[in-house]
């Protein structure tokens, strides 16, 4: 029949073409060619003939990595959760709070005072923050007579307490101590004895037994050397400190190990009875000890 005779023909046909392989295959010249824009160093090619007045970027080096990228980048926040903050407390605050009630100034003025007085709204739960930093702002108008414990100080604001008769120490409290001093009503609250002072890193060792800054670390007779050095660079007369200021410059400060004034480590105060529980077991007078 004529299927038969078409098949037959078809079968024939194929079996006399060439076999399909990668020697005998050709592009479609009737398919539309897309050419891909040149890419790289070699993307500055020619136009009409001439080659165009085209500059490569600022930073572009030609078969390299950039400057800019192989270099690092160092962040202006960097470790920045690593840095310890102070809150500033300038003079005229102080002037102005004396003057207002809020602080004593015949009792020793430290961070519980200020925290009490309402001067700084300092919370404990702020992280990084490490204590208070005495500015020079108002120097000219301060003239209180206080006793006063920071953590770091400016020259002129030392120089200025001075002045007016009182007495500047620079203490190092760490993160538990200071939120310790914010709150102590919670501190105590919560029936803990009170715990131990660290001791300032090394990093700070030096800046805390240096007498210049008033260092509760530093030698008690070359503060009263770099007392009359400072007053005899601003040009003022350093007046007569009474006896009590005398033992609290020399006897009356803190024990580094200890955080609260007259309030030994391992106490426990009951704020109910208003009582102090000293430890009496050997045991505990020993882990306690400074």
């Amino acid at each position: 029949t004529n299927e038969q005779m078409s098949n037959s023909s078809y079968k024939s046909l194929l079996r006399n073409l060439p076999r399909v392989n990668l020697q005998n295959l050709k592009a479609n010249p009737y398919a539309e060619v897309k050419h891909s824009p040149n890419r790289g160093p070699h993307a500055i090619g020619l136009k009409n003939g001439v080659r165009p007045n085209i500059k490569p970027r600022i930073g572009y080096v030609q078969d390299k990595t950039p400057f800019q990228k192989r270099i690092p980048k160092y962040g202006y926040n960097r470790e920045q959760h690593l840095k310890r903050q102070y809150f500033p407390l300038t003079l005229w605050q102080l002037q102005r709070h004396v003057d207002l009630g809020r602080i004593d100034p015949t009792k020793p003025v430290d961070i519980t005072a200020i925290s009490n007085g309402r001067v700084l709204s300092m919370v404990g739960s702020e992280s990084n923050y490490y204590g208070i930093y005495l500015l020079e702002q108002g120097a000219n108008i301060f003239k209180a007579k206080l006793d006063i414990e920071v953590q770091i100080v400016d020259e002129l604001a030392l120089a200025t307490v001075e002045k007016a008769g009182g007495t500047v120490s620079t203490a190092f409290y760490d993160r538990r101590s200071f939120v310790a001093l914010c709150n102590p009503v919670e501190y105590f609250l919560m029936g803990k004895p009170i715990h131990k002072r660290l001791l300032p890193p090394q990093e700070l060792v030096t800046y805390y037994t240096d007498p210049k800054v008033r260092g509760y670390l530093s030698d008690p007779a070359k503060i009263w050397e770099e007392r009359m050095k400072l007053a005899k660079k601003y040009g003022y007369d350093l007046p007569e400190l009474s006896e009590e200021q005398k033992h609290l410059m020399v006897e009356g400060k803190k024990d580094p190990r200890q955080v609260f004034n007259g309030l030994m480590p391992g106490s426990i105060v009951n704020l109910a009875d208003k009582t102090v529980l000293v430890p009496e077991n050997e045991h505990f007078k020993q882990h306690a000890a400074m």
